[in-house]
């Protein structure tokens, strides 16, 4: 069952949908879309209590299909070994996570190497903290540092540890170890994509490369369109200054060169405290419940209707995002098949301009219900 707090990843537009260019293939005895390989791949999803007449069938099939490609492509023993691993662990990671579907959840990354001691390891604490008291889940990569911060403030019970295997960082922090909702992944990319993937809300705190590159990825998909809209909070301890240094950065570095666009510094807030961080995420979701595509009509659900002049406004102020014709609000579109007594707003998106997404939610948030 899907998540219906998120959208998926990378939605396939039309213009997307085309055939991929062919890439040759060695022979093979029976191409593994032969009429004949395809009957008994129908038979074997039944067999395991599929049902290769529906979507999730034909998709469980086209995965199959697509393994028994790899005979003829003649990959080598590491490719193989990569993308069976990778599928595994990922299997395995939304089994786990699909055991908790109903709870927000917020991803904290951070540095492994914050000491105790340290304020920022405090600040963590207190809003991780916050946010298992207003009913969210809190996701971590399981090591110490700011990691283990992050699930010493919820405690076990509402942590999720997502860790890497690394040759000098083998054991989980105290809290998470040995639960059952501790994950230990091989590949960052699929450690990554679970971090992205199921949460509601991400929060930043000083960190080296990793949290870095973590950072950045997270802005890099909703700046894009590959993930849903989230809050990004960025938030350190008392008398630090690293998001200040890292904000001139990205005003100076990138913004003044013109290679962000103005609205993309939209797509973070820098909290002095973690009740300022916590209460920022909470308000994203005042009003706005979610998102998805339908074709190229942009659904967002709403936990309460708008007033008709708050939708006017909106039109006048976004009407840039909107490719034809205007927003409009309305009950859920025929295909779609959750959260069907919310209320939408919808409308033809231009797939440009995420950051005044961003800016257009936060406009809905501070409407009057």
């Amino acid at each position: 069952m899907s998540n219906p707090h998120r959208q998926e990843l990378d939605p396939i537009s039309n213009a997307e949908a085309a055939a991929p260019v062919p890439v040759p293939e060695a022979k093979a005895a029976v191409r593994a879309d032969a009429p004949e390989v395809a009957a008994r791949l129908d038979a074997l999803i039944a067999d395991v209590g599929g049902n290769p007449a529906n979507f999730e069938g034909r998709l469980i099939k086209d995965l199959l299909t697509n393994a028994l490609k790899l005979v003829p492509d003649r990959r080598d023993t590491g490719e193989l070994k990569l993308m069976a691993a990778a599928l595994k662990e990922l299997r395995y990671a939304f089994r786990v996570f699909g055991q908790y579907p109903d709870p927000h959840k917020v991803t904290i990354f951070g540095s492994a190497r914050t000491p105790k001691s340290h304020p920022d390891f405090a600040a963590t604490v207190e809003f991780s903290r916050l946010m298992a008291e207003a009913g969210w889940m809190v996701i971590t990569g399981a090591g110490g540092g700011i990691m283990e911060a992050g699930h010493v403030g919820p405690g076990r019970e509402k942590s999720f540890g997502v860790a890497i295997r690394l040759p000098f960082e083998t054991t989980a922090n105290e809290v998470i170890a040995g639960d059952s909702k501790l994950i230990h992944f091989r590949y960052f990319f699929t450690r990554k994509l679970m971090f992205i993937s199921q949460a509601e809300a991400v929060a930043l705190f000083p960190g080296g490369f990793g949290t870095m590159d973590e950072a950045y990825e997270a802005l890099t998909l909703v700046q894009t369109g590959k993930a849903s809209m989230v809050p990004i909070v960025c938030c350190e301890g008392a008398g630090q200054n690293y998001w200040e240094h890292w904000d001139r950065f990205v005003r100076e570095g990138l913004l003044a060169r013109r290679l962000i666009s103005p609205d993309d510094v939209g797509l973070y807030r820098i909290c002095h405290t973690p009740k300022e961080a916590a209460e920022h995420i909470l308000h994203f979701y005042r009003i706005y419940h979610s998102s998805r595509y339908v074709k190229d009509d942009l659904v967002i659900r709403l936990k309460k209707p708008l007033r008709p002049a708050d939708v006017d406004r909106l039109n006048a102020e976004f009407a840039r995002l909107v490719k034809d014709g205007r927003m409009v609000q309305r009950g859920p579109l025929e295909v779609e098949d959750d959260n069907l007594d919310l209320p939408r707003l919808v409308f033809t998106h231009t797939r440009r301009d995420f950051g005044t997404i961003r800016k257009l939610i936060d406009a809905i948030n501070d409407c009057e219900a």
